[in-house]
């Protein structure tokens, strides 16, 4: 699989990850195949500064440094960075745009045993603080193409979201039901836009293309 770089400098390594691969290594040995080994094999020291489920593609972000990788971090937990994905849902939503807020927290249920990701769903006891909004871009009969601005980094945010809302992602292995999971070959889910504040200064945006 080639991979797509979207920018390189001195500070920063951009690259579009596709679905279906790790952003870090996972536990165990099958797991050990993932976009930050991949690029580090070419470019060298690379600094996790955020990450991508699995199975949603799009723009992911690496410092080469550790003080590229303190500022970044830091302006992710200061909720300074910009992001918009694109997401394909089941049914019709009927507002053009809202805001959801359901606090979400780990599912204690969840029986993940390291094969796939842990669960997480609406808790409004041990919930945190989540929010997204929402804006439709296009209607079919069955789906709808919308796009997902978080305003909080929860795991699983987007997709615990819309399936509480009613509208699970198309091929969502985890939270959508069988005939939705049905209705795409891949997690309809894309992260197309991130912008932050480059360690050399000034604004820097970074785009990818919708592959769905």
């Amino acid at each position: 699989m080639v991979l797509r770089i979207l920018s390189v400098d001195a500070r920063l390594i951009v690259a579009d990850k596709p679905s279906g691969m790790l952003s870090v290594p996972g536990r165990g040995a099958d797991k050990q195949d993932s976009l930050w080994s991949r690029l580090q094999a070419d470019w060298g020291k690379l600094h996790v500064v955020h990450r991508l489920d699995r199975d949603t593609s799009g723009v992911v972000l690496f410092a080469r440094d550790h003080e590229a990788l303190r500022d970044l971090a830091r302006q992710f937990q200061e909720r300074t960075v910009a992001k918009r994905y694109l997401a394909v849902v089941a049914g019709d939503m009927p507002a053009e745009r809202g805001r959801i807020t359901f606090p979400l927290a780990r599912d204690c249920a969840d029986d993940a045993d390291g094969d796939r990701p842990p669960r997480y769903q609406v808790d409004y006891q041990r919930g945190l603080t989540a929010v997204t909004d929402y804006q439709v871009l296009g209607r079919e009969a069955t789906r709808t193409r919308v796009e997902l601005t978080p305003q909080t980094g929860r795991s699983h945010q987007l997709r615990v979201h819309l399936r509480e809302l009613g509208h699970p992602i198309l091929g969502d292995p985890l939270y959508a039901p069988a005939p939705v999971v049905a209705m795409a070959p891949r997690l309809c889910l894309h992260a197309m836009f991130l912008e932050v504040n480059h360690p050399e200064g000034g604004r820097r945006r970074f785009e990818s293309a919708v592959p769905f």
